[in-house]
């Protein structure tokens, strides 16, 4: 049951790392027209800069390498079993 649990938490942490990688870069796309900004017209100036995206990206490409990490290092269950 852990191997399942540690494999669903790797895809998970995959996918949100690429969807936040991809997704403050799309042109007309969700990151220009969100909840935030749509209530609060002020976040506009601050979460539409190149940084901010640029940061989210990051975010996104720490969740990609750490998906990596735990798919390269085993287990610490497989490794006492032997």
């Amino acid at each position: 049951m852990h191997t399942l649990v540690r494999v669903i938490w790797m895809i998970m942490l995959f996918e949100l790392g690429m969807t936040l990688i991809v997704l403050p870069w799309l042109a007309p796309g969700p990151w220009d027209s969100n909840y935030f900004l749509s209530h609060y017209p002020a976040l506009r100036p601050y979460l539409l800069q190149p940084a901010v995206r640029g940061f989210i990206s990051g975010l996104g490409a720490l969740d990609v390498m750490l998906a990596s990490r735990m798919w390269r290092r085993p287990s610490a269950a497989a490794n006492s079993s032997t």
